[in-house]
């Protein structure tokens, strides 16, 4: 019998994030938001061969544990307000209501490192896909350019390195040995299935409602001076 198609194994996908008017729905945003730690480690409601994550190194559970860990800050928030955090937009209004100071806003702080690291992932993901001969090594270096490297500069917490402060040359160091572990393209691919006509489409609609949630959650942030994604 055939391995499943990595998008068979997921309980939620972006493309199925319900968007309204008043925002993404916080609940199906962190379920989707947690299958995305299965493409880079360890999870525990997997029953795949590949337990280890389609990157399939152990040097990426650094990236696993920061995603699961703000998914749960998040998702401690909601579930305390249920009603009032349904959408990100009301969880970000009530927990900017609630912690008048941006340092006591636990979520949102959550919330904007978790969009950050799905930034990131999306980009590399995109890179990749967008030029057929690069290596995804290559890809996703060029997406930490492009996203997180500006905040690792300024000594803020890191979310892919690092799981505390430290310079921005250790955080850079780190992020080169895991960008090395990045698997070749001829092995990443066809562990997201075949026939690769069949799941290559689905990646691509994954990947662009994953892409239009983070640009949505940019400008939100943005204008609500809740923080830079």
């Amino acid at each position: 019998m055939s391995e499943p198609q990595f998008f068979e194994t997921i309980s939620k996908s972006f493309v199925d994030v319900p968007v309204t008017e008043a925002g993404v729905d916080t609940a199906a945003f962190l379920e989707a938001a947690e299958q995305v730690v299965k493409i880079f480690g360890e999870s525990s409601c997997s029953d795949r061969a590949d337990v280890a994550g389609l990157f399939g190194n152990p040097a990426f559970s650094v990236v696993q544990n920061d995603l699961t860990g703000n998914i749960n800050k998040v998702r401690t928030y909601y579930l305390a307000n249920p009603t009032e955090a349904a959408t990100l937009e009301s969880l970000l209004a009530l927990d900017k209501a609630q912690h008048p100071k941006q340092k006591d806003r636990v979520a949102t702080d959550a919330l904007m490192w978790l969009l950050r690291g799905l930034k990131f992932t999306s980009m590399g993901l995109r890179n990749n896909l967008s030029a057929p001969t690069e290596e995804l090594s290559a890809s996703f270096t060029k997406a930490y350019e492009g996203s997180l490297r500006k905040f690792h500069g300024m000594m803020v917490r890191p979310i892919f390195a690092v799981m505390s402060p430290r310079s921005s040359a250790r955080a850079s160091a780190d992020l080169q040995l895991a960008m090395k572990a990045c698997p070749y393209r001829a092995t990443f691919y066809p562990k997201l299935g075949e026939p690769q006509a069949e799941v290559l489409p689905k990646l691509e609609a994954w990947l662009a409602a994953l892409e239009a949630i983070v640009a949505r959650e940019a400008t939100v942030f943005k204008e609500g001076a809740y923080g830079e994604i």
